[in-house]
């Protein structure tokens, strides 16, 4: 599902159980949000940077993370720099890059399968009225979403730039909203198709 999304490695976190890689992630970003401090940024850089590395990427896999939500940092930045200081913008620019980062560690070591066996894991004891399956099958069709609306946004912008229409937003933005509403109602038909309730 997340085969453009996933870096094939035997690294320990490759091999590092799912749910553990899920639930330190939530440590994780719950630590940076709790202390408002550059000493805990600096730590949790080391801790992403060495993630990284014993994870076998290279600098190009973070910054390819973190691509997609540049203009969003930008405009966060600039906000926070006319309502606040440079130093507060920085502060939450380096906290918000760095959970992006963590949780790609997490999307670039983790497939799909393995992904939602962890949430499975982690729902296992939880009361019988709680639709473990329900949840499962919802997480594991948005991170099928996920690299689906990044190719067709590729193949929709490459085509239109053929047609000299890079800079209509109307142009891009349509066809891709489209296909991808008629995706998801194909996979919703099949699951029907299949007597999934």
């Amino acid at each position: 599902m997340l085969s453009d999304l996933y870096v094939f490695g035997d690294s320990l976190l490759h091999r590092a159980r799912p749910l553990i890689k899920i639930l330190a992630l939530v440590v994780f970003c719950t630590g940076l949000f709790l202390f408002d401090h550059w000493a805990v940024i600096a730590i949790a850089g080391l801790m992403v940077a060495a993630g990284f590395a014993v994870a076998g990427l290279r600098p190009h896999h973070g910054v390819a993370a973190l691509r997609p939500a540049f203009w969003i940092l930008v405009a966060i930045f600039a906000v926070q720099v006319w309502l606040a200081d440079l130093a507060l913008a920085t502060f939450i620019i380096s906290r918000f890059a760095l959970l992006i980062l963590a949780a790609s560690l997490v999307t670039l070591t983790t497939t799909a399968g393995e992904f939602v066996d962890g949430i499975e894991a982690g729902l296992k004891h939880a009361p019988g009225w709680v639709p473990k399956t329900r949840i499962a099958l919802a997480i594991s069709l948005t991170l099928r979403f996920i690299p689906l609306v990044r190719s067709v946004l590729i193949e929709v912008r490459q085509a239109q730039v053929a047609r000299g229409l890079e800079r209509n937003i109307t142009a891009l933005l349509v066809p891709v909203v489209v296909r991808t509403l008629k995706h998801a109602d194909e996979t919703a038909q099949a699951i029907q198709a299949r007597s999934f309730d």
